[in-house]
């Protein structure tokens, strides 16, 4: 199976993170931490939010990668 992170934007649109991107993870727990060290930089390349995919299926979210308020 392979893991990917859907990019959004506040308004579901797709978001082209250019190199922060990365397509593939070979499992949840890798592609987890990936966005666990990268959620900042996406922020600041116009990401508002992520859905977790495996094999194209949902997972999870969206999930905002804005603080609470």
């Amino acid at each position: 199976m392979t893991w990917t992170w859907r990019l959004e934007d506040s308004e579901g649109n797709p978001v082209d993170a250019g190199e922060l991107a990365r397509s593939e993870f070979p499992s949840q727990s890798d592609a987890e931490s990936w966005i666990g060290e990268t959620w900042r930089e996406l922020a600041g390349s116009g990401v508002d939010r992520v859905t977790l995919l495996e094999a194209g299926r949902e997972v999870y979210g969206p999930m905002s990668l804005h603080p609470a308020d």
